[in-house]
């Protein structure tokens, strides 16, 4: 692991996500639609980071992505925004049971009160001692503190009664995706100092 994003000096300008899962799709002779998924969904990130001169971010940022050594190294990365719940969960939750690879329904516990909206689809998901992170598919109701949450992809890892559930400032691990790393420049700042522009990809791993 190297590191986390975003630096103290770097902030996100424009951010997309993008949902991988790699599908063969055939049809039969009679028109029967077949498909086959042949590895795990991942997400992805295209950054764009805030136009600035060298001193000011991007002499850290360049020595950030040189520690990652192409896409050999993972860090984390909070995006902005989506890294926070749209449900009104403010409690510490908790894995109810053991669940197995493959599940989709997940049974949790230790919300902060009973009521809709606990999470909203869409909301993302890292459970303790997992690197892959889940979305909300359906919104969610709890009931005595306790409720059953709808997820994709499907469970890559088993869980374990009470592993905590992380809702808020949810770190994805991921790695860069390309070999060429580029800073473009892009103008001048007042002072005559060059302004700088970066814009890079990332992919989770598993």
């Amino acid at each position: 692991m190297a590191g986390a994003f975003p630096i103290s000096t770097s902030k996100f300008e424009t951010l997309g996500i993008k949902s991988i899962q790699n599908t063969i799709i055939s049809k039969s002779v009679s028109g029967k639609k077949l498909a086959r998924q042949i590895d795990n969904q991942r997400f992805a990130f295209t950054v764009r980071i805030v136009t600035g001169t060298r001193s000011d971010v991007y002499g850290e940022l360049m020595a950030f992505i040189m520690k990652q050594r192409s896409g050999k190294e993972n860090f984390t990365i909070i995006p902005p925004e989506i890294e926070d719940a749209r449900g009104n969960e403010s409690g510490t939750v908790l894995v109810n049971g053991v669940h197995a690879v493959g599940d989709t329904t997940i049974a949790m516990d230790g919300h902060n009160n009973d009521g809709t909206h606990k999470f909203r689809a869409g909301d993302f998901l890292k459970f303790a001692s997992h690197n892959k992170i889940y979305m909300v598919v359906a919104n969610v109701t709890s009931s005595s503190n306790a409720s059953t949450v709808t997820i994709e992809p499907p469970l890559l890892t088993a869980l374990a009664d009470d592993s905590v559930v992380t809702y808020d400032n949810v770190p994805f691990t991921v790695h860069l995706t390309n070999d060429i790393q580029e800073f473009g420049v892009v103008g001048t700042a007042k002072d005559g100092a060059f302004l700088y522009q970066y814009e890079f990809d990332v992919e989770e791993s598993l």
